[in-house]
């Protein structure tokens, strides 16, 4: 018998009916979509009309599909030209509206490549993230700075290639620290000569490239030579560059040679999660692991979370021409095809049986395995502390949200709010929010900037999700103060109408000493808990979170603003008139103060700019040449 959860509202299966009758059954990407116009699921399909038609059979679906036509108020539809292309849209689609019942790869992260400029005449060797809009060679992505960074020091001991910036190798009279521990050529003050700097830039860039033997064997002949003439200190430095690209190059599962550019990608599912491990394989080298760990993936094998990774993890990145799998993925074929259209050439998805590619798939999936049992076992303590502190707190449930709020400032100055949100799977970090105090308030009124802050907050929550089903209301709400700040908080959810959130103020205790805080909550007596009580180390490490997020948003603020000057806003001001002002005055202030000759006499301003900037300053000067729409503050 199908339970009132598993019975789809008639009025879903009539909405997907009626979308039917005009469908088109050519390739596209169809969108299911909630009363509020929110996205429920986004899927792509050879023929849009066979496809959406399979919904209307409820008996077939599993439950999270019978769950999302029960919701679907509307269907929307885009048609292309291939099935390849609908299923690029349709990994677009889902990684930017994150549809409630699709597998979601969360996944903001921004890579690091290693680069060697071809702009100069002594290229550079530099880590690179963002656009690669800089001329020269680009090598990744890598898994994480650390992994790069690794990369650039061992090839700095074998290549000595420089790393310093472009400013910096300008200006250098002498060879750095580099130099002198032999990692550095020090081509900035002619210790090599640019046809051998440039001879050490091929080699680099034919071992990244994954022609280290030709590397290794160039370089053995070179030491060879230099010792047939007695030249046995050039021999002997060849010799330890010789040994530092044996070290590095380290044929293992780990460096696999054979495998030379590819992804490898294992899955490992337990407990209804799935755990995703992605290696980074350049040139036959390790650029480094990540791993992932979708959402609505319970009950879906492991093919089907493959497929539905691959296609959003290589959304926005060039995929390598060979991806090895620990699991078949179904539709593999429109898969590599999509792939292929992305990337521009043809692109191998591949599930190896057997040598060192098996070795290195078995690696990977040994990797997803651990990182998933890791992450369980943290889940279950996670659980217990939350169960913890529903009953020191009397909450009806776990919290499966927590919301702490802390202010950052300095006399009143680049005043912050920060919100900071923690779970069942530990900080969510996306959910953090800074506010910027925007007043008026008395300069160091923290009552006045808490309540500023949970207002902005909870009317903006009343707003988006009245009915609370979205999963962004708190299940308590922690405040770092004490007795007054639980007070204003109160206040403000009271006269929001907000009454059933959980409220609870941590103040710390004489001296501020950590460990002796004291507890407040609206209806209960101030109290402490033992100092060695798992939950108040919970606690703790909740309201130092917010305090360290509240500290590094006021600190950015702070610098943000001593980095800008007064004549930024001065239209027609570009970098260059801005730096030979503040050359000729010393600062901005000077400027201000400046007369008209005084200004004319600066090299680039001429007398139009001088009484352009004289005019910003000085509001209510007139003059008769300036020019139409000149700098007023009337």
């Amino acid at each position: 018998m199908m339970s009132d959860t598993q019975r789809p509202a008639p009025k879903g299966i009539e909405v997907i009916s009626g979308a039917l009758v005009s469908m088109p059954a050519a390739p596209g990407v169809y969108r299911m979509l909630d009363l509020s116009g929110n996205a429920l699921y986004v899927g792509k399909a050879r023929s849009l009309k066979k496809r959406v038609t399979t919904y209307t059979q409820i008996a077939r679906l599993p439950e999270r599909l019978r769950r999302m036509v029960s919701e679907t108020s509307t269907v929307e539809i885009i048609t292309t030209h291939t099935e390849a292309e609908a299923l690029l849209l349709e990994a677009n689609l889902i990684k930017r509206l994150k549809p409630k019942y699709n597998i979601l790869l969360r996944d903001d992260k921004s890579y690091p490549w290693l680069v060697i400029t071809e702009d100069g005449e002594f290229p550079q060797l530099a880590k690179h993230r963002g656009a690669q809009v800089r001329k020269g060679r680009y090598w990744g992505p890598f898994a994480s700075a650390w992994s790069v960074n690794q990369t650039i020091q061992a090839l700095q001991r074998v290549f000595l290639l420089r790393t310093c910036p472009d400013t910096v190798f300008a200006n250098r009279t002498r060879p750095c620290l580099l130099f002198q521990i032999k990692r550095c050529s020090a081509p900035c003050v002619g210790r090599i000569d640019a046809e051998a700097y440039g001879a050490l830039v091929r080699q680099a860039s034919d071992f990244l490239s994954g022609r280290a033997g030709t590397v290794q064997h160039d370089l053995a002949a070179a030491m060879a030579a230099a010792a047939d003439v007695m030249e046995y200190e050039r021999a002997a430095a060849i010799r330890d560059r010789i040994r530092g690209l044996a070290h590095i190059r380290g044929g293992d599962v780990i460096n696999p040679e054979s495998v030379g550019d590819a992804d490898v990608i294992a899955i490992h599912q337990a407990a209804g999660q799935s755990c995703l491990q992605v290696f980074f394989i350049r040139g036959g080298r390790n650029y480094g692991n990540r791993s992932f760990f979708p959402t609505q993936a319970q009950g879906a094998t492991p093919g089907d979370v493959l497929g539905a990774f691959i296609a959003q993890f290589y959304d926005d990145k060039t995929p390598p021409p060979l991806i090895l799998l620990s699991n078949t993925v179904p539709q593999a074929d429109l898969l590599k095809d999509a792939l292929g259209l992305k990337a521009g050439y043809k692109v191998e998805l591949a599930v190896p049986q057997r040598g060192e590619k098996r070795h290195v798939v078995e690696h990977a999936a040994t990797n997803a395995r651990e990182a998933l049992e890791r992450k369980l076992a943290e889940s279950a303590g996670q659980e217990k502390l939350l169960a913890a502190t529903a009953a020191l707190f009397g909450l009806e449930g776990n919290p499966e949200r927590i919301e702490v709020y802390d202010n950052s400032h300095i006399m009143g100055t680049n005043a912050y709010g920060v919100m900071i949100v923690a779970g069942p799977e530990g900080f969510i970090k996306p959910a953090y929010r800074r506010f910027s105090i925007k007043g008026p308030i008395t300069p160091g009124d923290d009552f006045a900037m808490m309540r500023e802050v949970l207002t902005r907050r909870f009317v903006r929550a009343t707003a988006e999700d009245s009915s609370r089903e979205d999963g962004t209301w708190p299940d308590l709400v922690v405040i770092d103060g004490g007795a007054g700040q639980l007070s204003a908080a109160r206040a403000v959810l009271d006269e929001l109408g907000v009454s059933d959130v959980p409220l609870v103020a941590i103040a710390k205790g004489p001296d501020r000493d950590a460990g002796r805080e004291w507890f407040h909550l609206p209806d209960r007596s101030p109290f402490q808990l033992p100092p060695r009580d798992p939950v108040l180390y919970f606690l703790q490490r909740l309201r130092d979170e917010a305090h360290r997020y509240a500290i590094t948003t006021h600190r950015a603020s702070r610098s943000r603003k001593i980095t800008t000057s007064e004549l930024d806003g001065i239209p027609g001001i570009g970098s260059a008139r801005k730096k030979a002002l503040l050359n000729h005055f010393g600062s901005a202030r000077g400027v201000r103060q400046a007369g008209l000759k005084d200004l004319e006499a600066v090299s680039g301003i001429n007398r139009t700019t001088a009484r352009l900037i004289y005019g910003y300053f000085n509001p209510d000067a007139r003059f008769d040449d300036l020019p139409a729409g000149g700098i007023r503050k009337d």
